[in-house]
């Protein structure tokens, strides 16, 4: 069990007027809050103190931590520490969070890109190699969408990339149009409905150019097979 512990938290630590602080946090939540993301702090926090120098197990006072930070609550220090200190990893911490992150960067830009000679997605395989082959560095704590952008600049010199849009036009039988129409705010941004009177349903839709199998199956999912999508433009 101790064990198990060890390899769930980092120390997150910030220096404050010649004064060092740490605390131990889990490192996936520490990602997120880094992020910009809502964490619960009893997900982030590992233990219930604020300390000096962790390893030598020496904790602040609650008078150095009012002085310092104007509370002793160490929940709201936890969060104030990860978001402006630095986060302590070890090799394999870090070598994890950069694969989750790769992961994800990798995933953004195969649904938000296309190949500009065919306006065809580009599969996350061909993304990967590309990566490897222009030595793309990730970092684990910076936003997927930031990192992405950059990214998809310095993989223009090895892999035809372009951020694209795609817009569908959509047909929907009467059975099935209250369903696809509460549905088609989440799958992309709806440019346009017309309600027919037979209660079937038109809509244009945009969607990153990436998506469109994704959100096609999704439709034929919805309509047990019997929407109508037709791509309008991919630009």
């Amino acid at each position: 069990m101790g064990k198990k512990r060890e390899q769930e938290h980092v120390i997150a630590r910030l220096e404050v007027g010649g004064k060092k602080f740490e605390v131990l946090v889990n490192p996936d939540a520490a990602m997120r809050l880094r992020e910009g993301k809502q964490v619960d702090p009893d997900e982030l926090l590992v233990g219930d103190y604020v300390y000096r120098d962790v390893r030598r197990a020496l904790k602040a006072s609650p008078e150095e931590l009012k002085k310092v930070f104007g509370t002793d609550d160490v929940k709201k220090i936890a969060v104030e520490i990860v978001k402006r200190g630095e986060i302590q990893m070890t090799t394999e911490q870090r070598r994890r969070l950069i694969e989750q992150k790769k992961r994800q960067i990798i995933m953004f830009i195969a649904k938000n890109a296309i190949d500009p000679r065919t306006k065809l997605p580009v599969p996350p395989q061909r993304i990967e190699a590309a990566m490897e082959e222009a030595g793309v560095g990730v970092d684990p704590f910076k936003p997927v969408e930031e990192q992405a952008m950059q990214i998809i600049k310095a993989l223009q010199r090895v892999l035809p990339l372009k951020i694209a849009r795609a817009l569908l036009k959509i047909v929907v039988p009467p059975e099935f149009a209250p369903r696809v129409y509460g549905e088609l705010q989440r799958l992309g941004e709806v440019k346009s409905t017309d309600w027919r009177t037979d209660g079937s349903l038109v809509a244009e839709l945009e969607i990153p150019a990436g998506m469109q199998q994704e959100v096609i199956d999704r439709l034929n999912k919805l309509t047990r097979g019997q929407v109508e999508v037709k791509i309008l433009s991919v630009v």
